[in-house]
């Protein structure tokens, strides 16, 4: 599976997200640091990748439906902890999840749950 991160996350979980069997493309090794959330959003879609970001806006499931996109992943963890912190919890949530679970859904990771929206009724 792919994986693209966005700008505002540490380029260390691309080793997070390569343990976990990833292919990953960084938005910041391909020239679009600072761009809008759209060509993220489209750079995304084209790689045909899981979004790994902190930006609340892919969170907003009416701008962003599941069932519209690879899959979205949201980390929301607090600016208190470090890096190595929520690597490891990332890599520990994530563990729990299969292909299936990113597949065209949102999915919310906090530093003591995992949330899935999806658009399967």
């Amino acid at each position: 599976m792919n994986a693209v991160i966005d700008e505002d996350l540490h380029r260390s979980l691309k080793l997070v997200l390569e343990a976990l069997g990833f292919t990953v493309f960084d938005v910041c090794d391909h020239g679009l640091r600072g761009c809008p959330d759209s060509e993220i959003f489209s750079f995304a879609k084209q790689k045909k990748a899981v979004l790994f970001t902190a930006d609340l806006g892919f969170a907003n499931i009416l701008q962003f439906p599941p069932g519209t996109h690879p899959g979205i992943v949201v980390l929301r963890f607090p600016n208190e902890l470090s890096t190595q912190l929520i690597n490891q919890r990332v890599f520990q949530l994530l563990s729990q999840l299969n292909e299936e679970n990113y597949r065209q859904n949102t999915v919310i990771v906090s530093p003591s749950q995992l949330r899935i929206r999806s658009n399967k009724h």
